[in-house]
């Protein structure tokens, strides 16, 4: 099989356009997350993709064959929801040899299989269980097992650790990663949340208002965003309004070296993260005065809150053997590196230009 490809995508409801001519390779093997705030089109994209919706236009394209038209049960793709949907009166082993036997493999069959996918996700001690009596990442593990059951083509999550508290959150991202890793399926997984993505996709697809903004690597998503939207949705990071001018930009009096490939006097939102903003002493360009409002220490760093020349500002500092540290109410200085400022058009401004 080779990778999944979406050509010119769109989906409307009504006089709303909830997907707009989205063109994506998935590539084969790989995990790909498609990330957004609640109702940017990405559950819509995934429906889609696993037939559960038809498209407005476009095609959708698995290797060589058009898929655009295939009803959802004959594409041979896995799928877990939100909601798991499993049967309460079957045990776990019934739960995942259940699409098995209505497609007509024997009921000894089925067992056997479904026996290896429990050992494959970790659940072989737990076939005779009923899933009432199974926590919540384990219940999750049962329905990633049905899904594989078919052996399908291309597996489709939809928020799938959403239901689970923090910590069992983080645990299941990372062995859900690992099983994909081993299986090498061609993955698509729909999250709102940004550690999720990073944890476990080989690409980041990040939509907003039924567009894509952004798509590559986590590390570039994160280091090298494309727009104000990205820089702010992934990750944290401290904006200020300014204009370009000669050598940089201009916010309020305060002139910031920078590269920005703008001309003169361009309406701009520069960004920079809290951790590559600096609170050390050296000499460099872009220094100003600020003062400490707020300290929140989360063990290896911490987090000052400051109030500067532009308005408020985050700073993340690494704490270590001879580190700084500040209290509310000290004054200091924080340097902006040029090299850790993103700048970008002002979206604002473009707006009341249209």
């Amino acid at each position: 099989m080779s990778g999944l490809v979406l050509k010119g995508i769109s989906k409307s409801f009504g006089g709303t356009r909830a997907v707009e001519q989205v063109n994506l390779t998935f590539a084969e093997g790989q995990l790909t997350a498609l990330l957004g705030p609640s109702g940017c089109g990405k559950t819509t994209l995934l429906r889609m993709i696993a037939g559960l919706e038809a498209p407005s236009s476009g095609a959708l394209l698995l290797g060589a064959r058009n898929i655009t038209d295939l009803p959802a049960h004959r594409r041979k793709f896995g799928m877990v929801f939100q909601n798991f949907a499993l049967f309460p009166h079957l045990s776990v082993r019934e739960n995942v040899a259940y699409s098995l036997s209505i497609s007509g493999v024997g009921r000894s069959e089925a067992a056997e299989r479904a026996n290896r996918l429990l050992d494959l996700v970790q659940l072989s001690a737990f076939g005779d269980r009923r899933i009432g009596a199974l926590s919540g990442g384990q219940r999750q593990r049962v329905a990633i097992a049905r899904a594989l059951a078919q052996e399908p083509e291309v597996f489709l999550l939809d928020e799938p650790m959403s239901a689970l508290d923090a910590k069992l959150r983080e645990e299941m991202q990372v062995e859900l990663r690992l099983l994909q890793q081993r299986l090498g399926i061609t993955t698509v997984v729909v999250t709102h949340d940004q550690r999720e993505a990073m944890t476990m996709a080989d690409s980041i697809v990040v939509m907003s208002n039924g567009r894509v903004e952004q798509v590559g690597s986590p590390q570039d998503i994160y280091h090298r965003p494309e727009n104000a939207f990205v820089a702010d949705f992934i990750g944290k990071a401290n904006f200020f309004d300014g204009v370009t001018e000669a050598g940089g930009i201009r916010i309020g009096a305060t002139h910031l070296s920078a590269k920005p490939n703008f001309v003169n006097g361009s309406p701009v939102r520069v960004a920079i993260r809290p951790e590559r903003a600096c609170l050390d002493d050296d000499p460099g360009e872009n220094r100003m005065p600020a003062k400490v409002t707020f300290v929140r220490d989360l063990g290896p760093v911490r987090e000052y809150h400051l109030e500067t020349a532009f308005g408020p500002m985050v700073v993340e500092y690494a704490l270590g053997e001879g580190g700084k540290t500040l209290v509310i109410g000290d004054r200091t200085e924080v340097r902006l590196p040029p090299e850790a400022l993103h700048v970008f058009p002002d979206p604002q401004a473009a707006v009341a230009a249209e």
